[in-house]
């Protein structure tokens, strides 16, 4: 268990939350579950609370109910290698989400997502590339690396 893991708060579909992105993200993993008993809060036997590890991220869900929301104030970066890697996670993450923009989106579930190149910082240091991804939802590398190549 890392010694700090972010913990998200869902109104009372965590459970659902989590084998949703257990299917997305390779190498992800129900750890630990508590569920409610006799002593509540809620009905006996649903999930109270999830640890689980995506892709070697540790993350605790819980099931807080309404008071409190996910916003874009937090999100999860996806480092990507390939223009088919960011396109396969952009697919499955944002279906039934929304796409923000410069390789944002918000899924299903209110999470936010960056889906992003490993060379991104690299790519912006170029003003050009810095301009053309500003105009972009999902990232298309093969267009920031022709935008950084420009002549300036």
């Amino acid at each position: 268990m890392n010694k700090i893991t972010p913990f998200l708060w869902f109104n009372a579909n965590a459970e659902e939350a989590a084998d949703f992105y257990i299917s997305v993200i390779p190498l992800s993993r129900k750890l630990n579950e508590l569920r409610v008993t006799e002593a509540g809060p809620g009905p006996v036997g649903s999930l109270l609370a999830l640890d689980l590890e995506l892709n070697g991220q540790q993350v605790t869900f819980l099931n807080g109910g309404p008071a409190h929301q996910l916003s874009e104030a937090f999100s999860f970066t996806v480092h990507c290698e390939t223009q088919a890697e960011i396109d396969d996670y952009w697919a499955k993450l944002v279906d039934g989400g929304t796409e923000l923009g410069c390789g944002w989106l918000k899924d299903k579930f209110g999470l936010c997502w960056q889906i992003v190149p490993v060379k991104l910082y690299e790519m912006l240091r170029d003003p050009a590339a810095m301009r053309a991804m500003m105009a972009m939802k999902k990232f298309d590398i093969a267009a920031l690396k022709e935008a950084a190549s420009q002549p300036q």
